[in-house]
């Protein structure tokens, strides 16, 4: 079957980590991604672990695509990348507004020569208001849209989140949503158009509960008091005997009923006061440890599971039954390790399982060959 993007290029001009993921996806849907580079390269190559000449983060997000050197600043590279722009499907870019246009590479200039490109921005904040040039990273967009203030530990204190939710949630995902749309609409009306992704407007999405609690009653949610932020007993974390950790989330009655039974106290189902029922159940989980839990809980449909580390999680019998690490990434010297799950199906992706990721400029020759041949 031939993949939804073949035939589809795609420049990229973005480094670390929203535009690559989304241009990844895109890649691994059949599109030709030409990545462009400064001579020093994308930051994301320098960091670690090192997985052959570059880092494991630089290869998981970049498999699959070509790299090309450019200097933006130079005249006669900036001329190579307008002979690019010229057949070019979709531009990614993540500078701050204005950076592109200074460079002589923004929309407008690239529409002139190419009415069909979709050229996809992705900012933090969006290329217009009074926050559109300021400078500031995933932690900082969940602080801004109140997704932090709702994150908070015991003391009350706001939690660090383990995943980069602005960058991908917020600014990756939404790129690619909105570029294939962009693609229908072409095939429709003929012309591309730009896109303005703003990673911090896309996060309020994710919080649509928690809005729609304060505009329709004015009961603004809080850390550790709403029904998914702790405050219910139905959906919390338990601690058990040997201090590993339990999510229960029995939300429905059916599955709430359930839990109680299992866990010997069905009379709790009919206590009125979620203080003493929170105390107890706290008590009970605590009493025994995690392996008496697992059994008790196997095959019932309650929705309990284990909190497990993240290396337990990626050897669990099911994901591997499902085959999201089957897929490779190989490095040059000939290192090889899973290739980062996308959500993109397998019927849509390519039938190669082992893909390397370009070294800096590996693809410089061939693409100039190319565009000298078109």
């Amino acid at each position: 079957m031939t993949q939804p993007l073949a035939g589809i290029k795609v420049l990229d001009f973005s480094t670390l980590l929203p535009g690559p993921m989304c241009t990844l996806i895109l890649a691994e849907a059949g599109a030709d991604v030409i990545k462009l580079e400064r001579a020093s390269g994308d930051e994301m190559r320098g960091y670690e672990p090192r997985f052959g000449e570059d880092s494991a983060n630089f290869a998981l997000l970049n498999r699959g695509k070509r790299s090309v050197c450019v200097d933006l600043k130079a005249d006669a590279d900036r001329a190579r990348v307008l002979a690019l722009a010229r057949e070019a499907d979709i531009v990614v870019e993540q500078f701050r507004p204005g950076v592109m246009q200074r460079l002589g590479l923004d929309y407008e200039t690239l529409a002139r020569i190419n009415p069909r490109l979709i050229y996809c921005s992705i900012t933090t904040y969006g290329q217009q208001g009074p926050k559109a040039s300021k400078a500031a990273h995933d932690l900082n967009f969940q602080a801004e849209t109140g997704t932090l203030g709702l994150a908070a530990g015991a003391d009350g204190a706001p939690v660090v989140p383990p995943t980069l939710t602005g960058d991908l949630a917020g600014g990756a995902y939404p790129a690619v949503v909105n570029i294939l749309l962009a693609l229908r609409q072409r095939d429709a009306q003929g012309r591309g158009q730009h896109l303005d992704i703003s990673m911090t407007d896309n996060l309020f999405t994710l919080m649509y509960w928690a809005l729609g609690n304060g505009w329709s009653s004015g009961q603004w949610p809080r850390p550790g008091q709403d029904l998914v932020t702790g405050g219910s007993v139905r959906y919390a974390i338990y601690r058990t005997a040997d201090g590993r950790y339990l999510s229960a989330a029995p939300l429905e009655d059916r599955f709430w009923h359930r839990f109680l039974a299992l866990i010997g106290a069905p009379a709790l189902a009919g206590e009125p006061d979620e203080r003493i029922v929170r105390t107890e159940v706290e008590r009970i989980i605590a009493s025994r440890p995690a392996a008496y839990w697992r059994r008790q809980f196997e095959g019932q449909d309650v929705c309990v599971s284990e909190v497990v580390s993240l290396e337990q999680a990626v050897q669990d019998p099911h994901f591997k039954a499902r085959g999201i690490f089957d897929r490779e990434v190989v490095s040059r010297d000939g290192r090889v390790m899973p290739a980062l799950p996308v959500p993109v199906c397998a019927s849509f992706r390519s039938d190669r399982m082992r893909v390397a990721a370009p070294t800096l400029g590996e693809h410089g020759a061939e693409i100039a060959g190319q565009a000298r041949e078109g």
